[in-house]
């Protein structure tokens, strides 16, 4: 792609997430969201792939329903209460409309169908910035909706999402899919935590990214799309095949890694809340996530392709990939446990 193009592109996602970010309005808050659509669209489908074309029709028809779904609901707020503020969302069918909409722009369960398939089809680059920095804007607005009336509606769809991530990922043989369905799993802690502690759900949101970074940038330094590819990374970097099983236990939230943090601290929050069955519950769902986080532990660090003769020379070549964000968030996503009391005193006090 155009390096111009690519700079325009990049600025416009920055911009609207950032209007979405610093908007009150409900009209500026839809603008940023539709921006953010609208540029991300020609980084999927910039291949020019049946797959590629195919995924970004499914992300704009979706998007494009959310986004209807949720003017809808913005207008209606609007004719009832005689307010546009994000804030001002106070009547209840509004209300569960907007949530709803942004449910289906962000991947919850149970409108989470599109993600994995549209993730399938794209470059692990894009799917990177898809399962990151995309859901950044539509989460913030989802955590400012937090009514007495849609708290049971954000703690089933948590709920949901959670189970949905867990047992959707088990049958998996393609990475992609199986990151889709871990981002599932990770949005619902974050929504079953944003009406109890929104700060401690965007703490959840920040690691989240900050583990799937390292995730998503090791699978593209290997060139591994299936499960049985992982098996071939011990040949091109053996150091980063040793650390990479170790990020896909920390999304699982395995202590002294750093994802066991958030997992801790919300379900610390949940029994305070007296929500201790939820907790349970959210808990047992974690163990199915972590089911599939070892299968991908396991094939890359415990099996050897059968044909590994000619090809475990090429550690040895150069590599073109840039190292520095890949090695700056594999440490972050490895060894943050220990500021874990620090962070429970910024955000939960």
């Amino acid at each position: 792609m155009n390096p111009l193009i690519l700079s325009m592109i990049t600025i416009a996602l920055g911009f609207g997430t950032t209007l979405t970010f610093a908007s009150s309005h409900w009209l500026l808050a839809w603008m940023g969201l539709e921006i953010n659509t609208l540029a991300i669209l020609p980084l999927m489908a910039r291949h020019h792939h049946p797959r590629a074309v195919e995924a970004s029709t499914k992300y704009f028809l979706t998007q494009a329903a959310g986004a209807a779904t949720l003017l809808f609901a913005n207008t209606t707020n609007g004719w009832i209460t005689g307010q546009w503020t994000i804030s001002e969302m106070a009547h209840p069918i509004p209300a569960t409309l907007a949530m709803a909409a942004l449910a289906l722009k962000i991947g919850l369960a149970p409108t989470h169908v599109w993600l994995p398939e549209v993730l399938q089809g794209l470059d692990l680059s894009v799917g990177l910035v898809m399962s990151t920095w995309q859901k950044l804007a539509p989460f913030v607005l989802l955590s400012q909706l937090q009514t007495p009336d849609t708290t049971t509606m954000l703690i089933l769809l948590g709920l949901l999402s959670t189970l949905v991530g867990g047992c959707g990922g088990l049958n998996q043989t393609q990475t992609r899919k199986i990151l889709a369905y871990s981002s599932i799993a990770h949005l619902g802690w974050m929504v079953l935590m944003v009406q109890f502690l929104p700060r401690l759900g965007l703490l959840t949101l920040v690691i989240y990214c900050l583990l799937t970074t390292p995730a998503f940038l090791s699978l593209k330094a290997n060139q591994a799309t299936s499960v049985n590819k992982l098996a071939l990374a011990w040949t091109k970097a053996p150091v980063l095949a040793a650390c990479t099983p170790l990020v896909f236990l920390s999304l699982g939230g395995l202590p002294p890694l750093t994802g066991f943090m958030p997992k801790w601290l919300i379900l610390h929050e949940l029994t305070k809340q007296e929500l201790t069955g939820l907790a349970t519950l959210a808990a047992l769902s974690a163990l199915l996530s972590l089911y599939f986080y070892l299968r991908l532990s396991y094939a890359m660090a415990m099996t050897m392709p059968p044909n590994s003769l000619t090809s475990s020379p090429a550690w040895r070549l150069a590599s073109t990939q840039a190292t520095l964000p890949l090695a700056t968030t594999t440490v972050a996503a490895l060894g943050l446990l220990p500021v874990t009391p620090l962070v429970a005193v910024l955000f939960t006090s």
